[in-house]
């Protein structure tokens, strides 16, 4: 669209132009006022060529297919990966604090974690400090602290902030202890799988492209023959999904299968509709 802000008018004659199908104007305009144009065009790009020229027979109504079937994989996989992030948080605070016992801020110290997250935590906490109610009330009671006890402090931190004091512990028989908590003796994959997870994680809290996100490095091998990725694809978003379903099954295998039906049940609904059911079969490659 260029540089230049256009009216909803003005949009839909630019998407007919480039051979886009509308049949519905009045629900289009509401559409394009919703959602936008822009936010859209993330969704356009996979049926244009370099001249944005639609591919024949492409509607309106396929793209809001498969944006709101991306949208629903994203809603579905946050809150399941919300319980792995607070069950991983909870075995870091528990285990190292009570490691630490004589040092409820063992966070903030540089015996205990790397420089590298230190160089980070300055900033992290005065923004959290002068910001978060609890905290806040904290040092009104205990002005002498300089950081909060670590069980306070690491609720309010993001899962990607949790992940790099996890992976900057200066103890490597404690965090072998925690990795252990999910049946793992290699820390390192562990780490794989968190990273993995976490860049699905946000990718659906910034509302992302998540039906063609591939992970930047492989997922390795799943030490379960029902989660493992039965393809040489370990990036695509079917690796991640396997990889969710095989963490989550080690926490509560419950909320496992309950993921697994609901995917299932999604991904079904989803290939009723032509476009989407072709970005299943040739991006996602979903098989569970």
């Amino acid at each position: 669209m260029g540089s230049t802000a256009t009216d909803i008018d003005s949009q839909i004659k630019i998407l007919e132009e480039r051979g886009l199908i509308i049949h519905d104007y009045a629900k289009t305009k509401e559409l394009l006022l919703d959602v936008g144009y822009y936010r859209l065009g993330f969704y356009f790009y996979y049926f244009q060529d370099t001249e944005h020229n639609f591919e024949e027979d492409i509607c309106i109504d396929d793209i809001v297919s498969l944006y709101y079937f991306d949208f629903d994989i994203k809603m579905m996989l946050l809150r399941y990966i919300y319980r792995i992030e607070v069950h991983f948080r909870t075995q870091l605070v528990y285990y190292v604090s009570n490691f630490y016992s004589g040092n409820n801020a063992w966070y903030a110290d540089p015996k205990i974690v790397n420089n590298d997250i230190l160089k980070e935590l300055n900033n992290i906490y005065y923004i959290l400090r002068t910001n978060n109610n609890t905290l806040i009330k904290h040092h009104q009671k205990y002005p002498g602290d300089s950081f909060a006890p670590a069980w306070k402090v690491f609720e309010f931190f993001t899962f990607g902030q949790v992940f790099k004091f996890y992976s900057n512990l200066k103890n490597v028989e404690l965090k072998k202890k925690i990795a252990g908590v999910y049946g793992f003796r290699d820390v390192e994959l562990l780490n794989n799988y968190l990273i993995a997870i976490i860049n699905i994680r946000n990718i659906c809290s910034h509302n992302g492209i998540l039906f063609d996100f591939n992970q930047p490095i492989g997922i390795r091998r799943i030490p379960n023959l029902k989660y493992r990725i039965q393809t040489a694809n370990t990036t695509n978003l079917n690796a991640s999904i396997r990889l969710i379903l095989f963490i989550l099954s080690k926490i509560s295998i419950n909320r496992s299968t309950e993921l697994e039906n609901n995917l299932k049940e999604l991904f079904k609904k989803g290939k009723t509709k032509n476009l989407v059911d072709r970005i299943i079969a040739n991006k996602i490659k979903f098989d569970m």
